[in-house]
């Protein structure tokens, strides 16, 4: 007879309660933008009512998106990556794909990414995600799509940028999570440049909440603030005090940490003032557009991100940069 291993006894400890270890897991959502949950609308037109071009500026009411997310059960405190080549004119938090009401054959996501190991307890988890060097054909590939009728193919991503992926002009992003314990995280991100030349690549792990204090809760909202160099620390009702560790393989301690908090910018989407002057979309205005006024200077609010840039050589691998909740 076998020996049971780790997992088979972390799962018996789930089984028979003396452990929860799928508290934390994989429960956040690629793309929420567009979904009938996130749909207000009059008429139930929910592609058109909340498009991907609202997601990075417009708080979600009842759960969060994001690229190789992590969280609580409840959705409380999510941790996911953001990434930027320098080409985009927006950072990749979210995966993009056309609409039902875009596609040619419905719903698509129109990005590259594998599951590559996972275990039930989700002691450990690995993804990769490629993301082109190249600015991103966001307009191009709703375009294309619209022009096709249902006989025809779909076109995808490597439709669009062929000469880029076969040149190898694209990174290729691994995101790992592992747990110490049901309650301590690692994660560790691990970019590879598999062109012929070097490449900027912008890697911001973000840590936010959930916004659940826009529609009636009137409980006091939780804060992340920064405690030291390179640690944030939080406390909240449910899952307690966490402490956020970011670091990179060379031993950075003092990323850059950009604050904001997770409100619609209602001046961008609606043409109204601003009830907070620090909105969802700070970071990425603070990132692509160099706006620095956009994020909270007093280090604190209800999301986070750890800024850390590298130009890659020519087949270089960037590792153990990571993040401890």
């Amino acid at each position: 007879m076998k020996r049971p291993t780790a997992e088979h006894r972390r799962l018996l400890d789930s089984l028979e309660r003396r452990a929860d270890w799928k508290h934390w897991g994989p429960y956040l959502s690629e793309r929420s933008w567009g979904t009938v949950r996130e749909d207000y609308s009059p008429d139930g037109s929910a592609w058109d009512y909340f498009p991907h071009d609202h997601a990075r500026s417009r708080a979600y009411r009842w759960n969060e998106d994001g690229l190789g997310g992590f969280c609580n059960r409840f959705q409380n405190l999510c941790l996911a990556v953001a990434l930027w080549n320098e080409k985009d004119p927006i950072l990749k938090e979210r995966f993009f794909g056309v609409s039902g009401t875009q596609g040619n054959h419905g719903e698509d996501v129109k990005e590259y990414y594998f599951y590559l190991d996972g275990t039930p307890t989700h002691s450990y988890m690995k993804m990769l995600y490629k993301y082109p060097q190249v600015e991103y054909p966001y307009d191009g590939l709703v375009w294309e799509s619209l022009q096709r009728t249902r006989q025809d193919p779909e076109y995808e991503l490597l439709d669009a940028l062929r000469p880029d992926f076969e040149a190898g002009r694209y990174f290729d992003v691994f995101i790992e999570y592992a747990k110490a314990d049901q309650e301590d995280i690692l994660c560790r991100i691990t970019a590879i440049n598999r062109g012929g030349t070097p490449a900027p690549i912008h890697i911001l792990p973000h840590l936010w909440y959930r916004n659940t204090w826009s529609w009636g809760d009137r409980r006091p909202r939780p804060k992340l603030q920064k405690l030291r160099a390179g640690v944030v620390y939080t406390n909240h009702r449910h899952i307690g005090e966490r402490w956020w560790f970011v670091t990179d393989q060379h031993g950075l301690q003092d990323p850059p940490l950009l604050f904001t908090e997770n409100e619609t910018n209602h001046e961008r989407l609606f043409g109204v003032p601003n009830p907070s002057p620090y909105v969802k979309d700070a970071i990425h205005r603070a990132v692509v557009e160099g706006r620095k006024e956009c994020v909270n200077p007093m280090r604190e609010g209800t999301k986070v991100a750890a800024h850390f840039w590298w130009v890659l050589g020519a087949g270089r691998e960037l590792f153990g940069m990571g993040a401890l909740l």
